[in-house]
């Protein structure tokens, strides 16, 4: 495709997730179905330049001001990322003059809202819980896109035999310092066509998420659910640490999330899950199994923050009153999760969450209102599991606490407790 006309598509996939009307990738998607003349590389840069202008949402549109054009069009240009001869054939001189002008401002002497290009609530919710070095920190680690990681199918392969194989494809790869059964790949290859990934041997799966399934440590045998499965990451992972026995129940409110899993679930070779669509957590499918669950995993529905790398977007779409919202929903789930337990079972609430409110907040308000819980450390819980360095992971509370700029994962929290004999 000729270079003005790549910048003019890029121009339109910039006005259309400025909206914030949807999910950006939801939008990227229906717009490349759209443009079926694109190419890999071409679908690349677009979707890479949308999502950098939604990083840098606040500094961009200051910068663009002093341009001209539509708005749109200056933020693809500042924000262009990668075929570098896209600019150079397809911007007007004038408008590469104007990018060279604005390469030379000094970025730093701008004020603190144009660097960290975060709303204002959610830059006070972090600057409480960080030190100045550790919130510039964590907004650098928001600001760039996240590695790959790949969490192997323990039933199919080795982490060694498939470092191998990535390897003798000349992909650079390495075993995640945290997770025994993760693997970290930096940028984003296609793995979609390689055996490895159609045979079910890995699974995109970010180590923060591999983690939560470790902590969980269901056994062979039991009777586990997976409360609130969505694509069904968790579910897999956890199944396959059951080593495809007892039974795995993978429950959501969403039909489409869980029609997602079907072709996961085939490569995967397990067949001890069954999926299952609730209307809400009080469901009469739920209740049948009140006292019977081994292990119950609650990867609530929450804001989303911690996923900044992958979902810059969220930063805008979220707000303070949609927290409430959240928190309200949070707790009811909990509350009917827990109910699940047989006495001596474990309960792990999780977040993929930056914000106390969602963590802390709920966990410690459950313990508060059921003192049949037992709180577990969670540094014990994943030692015991196989993961080395635990202490590091966990806050004094005993929480689960991944931050993306300490621990190259997605920001996460989880809570464990184990219900009294």
């Amino acid at each position: 495709m000729h270079p003005k006309a790549l910048l003019d598509l890029t121009t339109q996939l910039v006005r259309e997730v400025l909206k914030l009307d949807a999910p950006a990738d939801s939008i990227v998607s229906y717009f490349f179905r759209k443009q079926k003349a694109l190419g890999q590389r071409e679908r690349h840069a677009l979707a890479e330049t949308a999502y950098a202008v939604l990083r840098q949402r606040l500094l961009w549109a200051h910068l663009a001001q002093s341009g001209h054009g539509p708005q749109e069009r200056r933020l693809a240009l500042l924000a262009w990322q990668g075929l570098p001869h896209v600019l150079k054939n397809g911007a007007t001189p004038d408008e590469l003059a104007w990018l060279e002008r604005t390469a030379t401002i000094d970025r730093t002497q701008l004020q603190d809202k144009l660097r960290h290009n975060l709303p204002d609530w959610l830059a006070n919710r972090l600057r409480e819980q960080l030190d100045d070095a550790g919130f510039w920190a964590l907004v650098d680690t928001f600001s760039a896109s996240a590695p790959l990681d790949l969490r192997v199918n323990t039933q199919k392969a080795k982490r060694e035999t498939v470092l191998e194989t990535l390897a003798a494809a000349q992909i650079e790869a390495a075993p995640t310092p945290y997770s025994t059964i993760g693997i970290r790949i930096p940028g984003k290859p296609a793995l979609q066509k390689m055996p490895i990934y159609t045979e079910g041997h890995v699974e995109v799966q970010d180590e923060g998420s591999q983690l939560l399934s470790l902590l969980t440590a269901p056994k062979r045998g039991e009777m586990v659910v997976d409360f609130c499965a969505g694509a069904g990451g968790k579910t897999l992972a956890l199944g396959a640490l059951m080593r495809n026995t007892g039974r795995l129940y993978a429950f959501d409110v969403s039909a489409h999330r869980l029609d997602n899993l079907k072709p996961r679930l085939a490569r995967s070779g397990l067949s001890n899950v069954y999926a299952t669509q609730i209307a809400h957590e009080n469901d009469d499918r739920i209740k049948r199994l009140r006292g019977k669950i081994d292990r119950v995993l609650v990867d609530a529905p929450c804001s989303g923050l911690g996923t900044l790398r992958r979902n810059p977007d969220l930063k805008w779409r979220q707000s303070p009153k949609a927290l409430e919202e959240l928190k309200v929903k949070q707790t009811a789930i909990l509350d009917s999760a827990a109910r699940l337990l047989k006495p001596g079972g474990r309960l792990v609430y999780a977040t993929c969450s930056v914000i106390p409110d969602e963590n802390e907040g709920i966990a410690d308000a459950f313990t508060a209102a059921h003192p049949d819980f037992v709180p577990l450390n969670a540094a014990e819980a994943l030692s015991s599991a196989g993961v080395e360095n635990a202490a590091n992971l966990v806050t004094p509370a005993g929480h689960l606490r991944l931050w993306p700029h300490q621990h190259s994962t997605d920001g996460f929290f989880a809570a464990v407790w184990q219900k009294k004999d």
